[in-house]
């Protein structure tokens, strides 16, 4: 309930805030870009599961929403919007990454949010665990491995779903393709990632929770 509570709080103001950002209030871009960037960030790390690359692709994204929006007619589209444009960067520094012949997008720094995260977290009694915050990270880093194996167009599809909670018509608007594709997608992904699961006796519920 929290989390729908503080989705509807981000949708609501992004709403009051996009016309006067189409204006070039920047006052009022400023507070939009605060209420999504970590979303932005988030789906940019799940996409490459790396902090510098997600960190690249957000301010890229940022960079071309503040140019662009001017030209955004409908307010209500923008969450389809901002998504085309940050997955068209991720796309960009993809195609970067792979001309370069950079590492592999399972290797991974050791950002200070996942320090900050091992630290603040406790047990049930109140007391860090050093050994159950290595169980979880392992699980993570096996999750987006596995995450990572499967078709390109349908981790999109997961991600956004899955991970960032968007309507299928609003990932249909993001990619241009239908909501009917947009679910078939997301069925054969998630098909696919509990196959990559089961490989590594991992149990899809242990994955996400359900």
């Amino acid at each position: 309930m929290l989390a729908e509570t503080l989705e509807d709080f981000a949708l609501k103001h992004t709403d009051l805030l996009i016309p006067n950002a189409i204006k070039g209030n920047e006052r009022a871009f400023s507070q939009l870009m605060n209420l999504w960037y970590k979303r932005i960030y988030n789906f940019s790390y799940k996409y490459f599961g790396d902090h510098d690359m997600a960190m690249e692709v957000t301010q890229s994204t940022f960079i071309s929403v503040h140019k662009a929006i001017k030209k955004l007619k409908d307010p209500s589209s923008f969450r389809s919007w901002v998504y085309r444009i940050a997955l068209n960067k991720c796309y960009e520094e993809d195609r970067k990454m792979k001309r370069r012949s950079w590492l592999s997008i399972f290797q991974k720094d050791n950002d200070e949010e996942d320090k900050m995260l091992q630290l603040n977290h406790h047990t049930d009694d109140g007391f860090y665990n050093p050994d159950q915050v290595v169980e979880e990270k392992e699980m993570e880093d096996m999750v987006m491995k596995c995450l990572h194996e499967i078709p390109e167009e349908q981790r999109v599809i997961v991600i956004m779903k899955e991970y960032e909670g968007l309507k299928f018509r609003e990932i249909a608007g993001s990619l241009n393709i239908t909501e009917s594709t947009a679910k078939s997608r997301l069925y054969y992904g998630l098909k696919a990632m509990k196959k990559q699961l089961e490989k590594r006796n991992i149990y899809k519920e242990n994955a996400y929770g359900n």
